[in-house]
């Protein structure tokens, strides 16, 4: 990395990476398998929420995995974060967004926004109007940040869809978009998230199969947004439908996914996250690592201080759409 970056998160692809160097890699057994059932949330949007459920809580350093849609007149109108980044992946429609800081954009179909809340931010994510007034449809991950940045300064970066590397597969049966991470030799766009994560979008075509080596001792999991794929852990295979998530062992280099002759097209997000090694404290928004400081978050954000001075006064322009 160049010594004039400032960028103070840890590297991606980890260097001499064990799994990712295997000559013969063992693929990675199933831990659990459930489906992500639909709830309401925010503001008149309704969420398939897989992570930050009973079934599974603080799988570090993933905090929550939201399958949302959000209609015309709903959305997350103004509201605080601190302690923890998240990562907006729109399938289909468009969200705008606008923080305290002067930040505003708009996100569509295949865009990401990675946000770091850092020691605090108030923003607003709202639908964009559809033109054929289709629901905007995405997925929203939160995850933890390492104690020692939970109090750096808050930051923005999209990623357009036009940005994503991609990899496919010489029989034209598997599609890969790299959000982060690597397969293949296809290496994603670096800097994007402080907590190293691995985001891959991956088509399956009937007939298709692929090995996914993933980073030796991070969580992963895979979310099936469309058809049924087939994991293959060495011993056993399973099936797994739409909307189910898939949680993998954490011993082991790599996941292998196929969809068979005959079946539909399947996809599903691939992600891997480096397990950070502090507690999780979690009151909303808010995600420290004891109590005495999620209450100086709910004090400092009740008072404008100590990160969140530029709340005072302050209101969204495309909030206000919530408030008449």
């Amino acid at each position: 990395m160049a010594p004039s970056s400032t960028f103070v998160g840890l590297p991606v692809i980890p260097p001499q990476d064990p799994s990712l160097t295997a000559k013969s890699p063992k693929a990675r057994g199933i831990q659990k398998v459930f489906e992500a059932i639909e709830q309401s949330e925010g503001a008149g949007a309704t969420v398939r929420r897989s992570i930050g459920t009973p079934k599974l809580r603080n799988f570090s350093p993933f905090l929550m995995l939201d399958h949302f849609t959000i209609g015309e007149g709903a959305g997350f109108p103004d509201h605080p974060h601190r302690g923890q980044e998240t990562i907006t992946y729109l399938l289909s429609g468009g969200v705008e967004h606008e923080d305290f800081a002067g930040h505003r954009g708009v996100i569509e179909a295949g865009d990401l926004q990675f946000m770091t809340a850092g020691r605090g931010i108030v923003h607003a994510e709202m639908p964009a109007k559809s033109l054929d007034g289709s629901p905007n449809v995405g997925m929203q991950l939160w995850v933890d940040l390492p104690k020692d940045l939970k109090a750096c300064e808050p930051r923005y970066r999209d990623l357009k869809s036009t940005e994503i590397p991609a990899y496919n597969s010489p029989d034209g049966k598997v599609s890969v978009k790299v959000i982060s991470g690597q397969t293949h030799g296809v290496d994603s766009l670096q800097e994007l998230a402080y907590t190293p994560v691995w985001l891959l979008d991956v088509t399956i075509q009937p007939g298709g199969s692929i090995e996914q080596p993933l980073p030796a001792g991070w969580n992963s999991f895979a979310y099936i947004l469309n058809g049924t794929v087939t994991w293959d852990t060495g011993v056993t295979t399973q099936q797994v439908p739409q909307f189910h998530n898939t949680v993998f062992e954490q011993t082991g280099d790599s996941i292998k996914a196929s969809v068979p002759e005959g079946e539909k097209e399947a996809r599903f997000m691939l992600v891997a996250g480096m397990p950070l090694d502090q507690p999780i404290v979690q009151y909303g928004p808010f995600v420290l690592t004891d109590a005495s400081q999620v209450r100086q978050a709910l004090y400092d954000y009740q008072t404008f201080s100590n990160g969140f001075e530029r709340a005072r006064d302050w209101e969204s322009e495309i909030g206000k759409v919530m408030a008449h």
